[in-house]
């Protein structure tokens, strides 16, 4: 295969599915093993229910974009709420990312007329709703694709894996395999994490399953492994095995479907060395899905030897000094200011505290420093360093990021002109700063003012 060019020799068969009988009797018992023993999940109950295909492909569409690097779990309330919201591609096409919110902020008085503060803003419904769930150009892009295809398709969805990733933003080898194969009944596989852990273990791939041959490799099984009359109940079952009983640690194979189809299984039981042939170590060596010489098998880790991946990098390691500027509303309740974070990026389009990125290594004295200077160009008026309240340093994760938030405080008399020139900024009471499109580290942060 291509694929493998280069490689010594080509994969031995134990790696392949290459008996059209046993393809045949894994498709049926992991089938019949779904249709008993599927989660019950929206996005299935509405692609199931919907009479209309393209209706369904949104339904499937949403929750796949939804549930990349999100668990199930996390997901359902937040695609309960988009689809009440949004529930059909027409409404979300339609929608207006920016939409005037009346009331927000504080009600109009004297004391705002000589700021940029208007009784009506501006709000971002899509990242609003996705505020939490991470990841936030997914909804973005989201709606952007629904909006194209009602203004550029006429409203009709693309019905193939290779026109729906050609033709939508955002959506890309997975999604639009999903979509096709649920929606429309293409006869085309998936791979996600939890396909590619089940593949791994049912043919002993041990090679790096990050690598782009490795993956190229993994898709050509599934396009072959799938059921031809019942795609997108079988892309879903190898899912839902991956994610319920092929877990990452200690898999419960006592209680899979398909474990006579599992080489690393049957390795497992039957030791080093073995009498089953097809399951010893690929004999000459340079096999590309065998694992590398230098991490060979390892009898106390089992099926779970497999995937492999290569070393995770380490996240990127960043500071940042945010201040929770406050000041007292019109009822006396406290406003504190947002700022709105750039369109692209991290968090892109979200709402922060005013915050700068710190360099390595700066001393406490100094970050206070920086920070005011970073205040008194924005405000347009002096901050005195020590006037700045040092609250504590709060740390949040990202996938790539290991972010900690340097919090200091700031209370404000009297009105405050923002530079017209620089991001977009508001007020808004504790209430309006929960509704808001604010990242779940804002909510530490301001949270951390208050202890």
């Amino acid at each position: 295969a291509a694929l493998l060019a280069g490689a010594p020799a080509p994969p031995p068969t134990r790696h392949l599915f290459s008996d059209p009988a046993e393809i045949e009797a894994l498709r049926g018992h992991l089938l019949t093993w779904y249709d008993r023993c599927k989660r019950d999940l929206p996005w299935r109950t509405l692609a199931a229910t919907e009479p209309d295909a393209d209706r369904r492909a949104y339904a499937v569409w949403v929750s796949e974009i939804m549930l990349q690097q999100t668990q199930v779990a996390t997901v359902i309330d937040y695609y309960n709420r988009w689809m009440q919201k949004w529930p059909t591609l027409q409404a979300l096409a339609q929608a207006s990312l920016e939409v005037s919110i009346a009331g927000t902020g504080c009600c109009p008085c004297p004391r705002d007329s000589s700021s940029n503060t208007a009784p009506c803003l501006l709000e971002q419904e899509v990242n609003e709703l996705w505020a939490g769930l991470g990841y936030y150009s997914r909804g973005k892009r989201l709606q952007e694709a629904a909006r194209k295809v009602v203004s550029e398709l006429a409203g009709q969805m693309p019905r193939t894996a290779e026109d729906l990733q050609k033709l939508l933003p955002g959506v890309g080898r997975y999604t639009a395999g999903a979509i096709a194969s649920i929606s429309y009944g293409q006869a085309t596989g998936v791979v996600d994490g939890n396909v590619i852990r089940v593949l791994c273990r049912l043919r002993c791939i041990g090679a790096d399953s990050s690598s782009p041959a490795i993956i190229d490799w993994l898709w050509d099984m599934a396009n072959a492994l799938v059921d031809r009359s019942r795609p997108g109940d079988f892309n879903q079952a190898l899912m839902e095995l991956g994610a319920t009983v092929c877990v990452p640690k200690a898999p419960l194979c006592g209680e899979c479907p398909v474990k006579q189809h599992c080489r690393a299984r049957r390795r497992k039981l039957f030791g080093k060395p073995t009498p089953v042939p097809d399951v010893e170590d690929c004999g000459v060596g340079g096999c590309p899905l065998c694992p590398p010489a230098a991490e060979p098998w390892d009898s106390s880790l089992g099926v779970t030897n497999f995937p492999r991946k290569a070393a995770k990098k380490q996240p990127r390691v960043m500071r940042t000094a945010t201040c929770v500027l406050e000041r007292r509303g019109c009822h006396g309740a406290p406003e504190y200011l947002i700022v709105q974070r750039p369109s692209s990026g991290l968090l892109a389009g979200l709402w922060e505290f005013p915050s700068l990125p710190l360099a390595q290594g700066l001393q406490e004295e100094k970050q206070r420093e920086v920070l005011a200077d970073h205040l008194q160009a924005w405000m347009g008026r002096p901050v005195v360093a020590r006037g700045l309240r040092y609250i504590g340093e709060v740390v949040h994760i990202f996938s790539h990021i290991h972010q900690t938030y340097v919090v200091y405080s700031l209370p404000l008399d009297g009105d405050v002109t923002l530079d017209p020139a620089s991001s977009p900024s508001r007020w808004v009471t504790e209430e309006e700063f929960h509704a808001s499109a604010v990242s779940t580290a804002m909510k530490k942060v301001l949270g951390a003012t208050w202890t």
